[in-house]
């Protein structure tokens, strides 16, 4: 039983210091790694739909009156970048950071607000400014309604042709 162990203890000494030296200094994130999640409340355009698709459900979304609030949960976190993948504006984004070990669990709860009001008419949800109004600007820039751009593109749909409206009672031959 000594010969055992001794062998045991002589591959242990010669293979040397096999674990890393985590506490004391950083760890190297893989690339492509899915961390802790970060966001940005001047690109979010209140849809959801990362709420919609969240597994654990660690991001809820509240209505205050004109205003949104969003609570991300990241204690409940999977990481699993589903949000990051739905966002249309690239508002939520995975980062390298893995830790999430903390002393007080109000740390691992993160809200933003964001300003929704409705229409007084039909009471449907807008925001100022849109994604749809961003795109609009940066690629139409210069170009007027119906001007062919220089892929052509036309900006207010290509110019129609009307024909002569049919009359909608048939005629009949005397």
């Amino acid at each position: 039983m000594f010969k055992a162990k001794f062998k045991e203890a002589v591959i242990c000494f010669k293979a040397g210091r096999v674990t890393l030296p985590y506490p004391f200094q950083p760890s190297e994130v893989p690339p492509k790694f899915r961390g802790r999640i970060e966001f940005d409340a001047r690109k979010c355009i209140g849809c959801g739909g990362c709420a919609r698709v969240c597994p654990p459900r660690c991001i809820v979304i509240e209505d205050i009156g004109e205003l949104a609030r969003i609570t991300f949960h990241l204690d409940r976190c999977i990481q699993c970048a589903r949000c990051y993948e739905v966002c249309p504006e690239k508002a939520i984004w995975p980062t390298d950071k893995f830790e999430t070990a903390t002393t007080d669990k109000s740390d691992l709860k993160s809200e933003m607000l964001i300003w929704m009001s409705s229409c007084q008419r039909c009471g449907r949800c807008f925001e100022t400014d849109n994604a749809i109004d961003k795109f609009r600007t940066v690629r139409w820039r210069g170009r007027g309604p119906g001007e062919e751009s220089k892929h052509g593109i036309y900006p207010a749909g290509p110019p129609i042709e009307l024909a002569k409206p049919e009359p909608l009672v048939r005629e009949e031959a005397a």
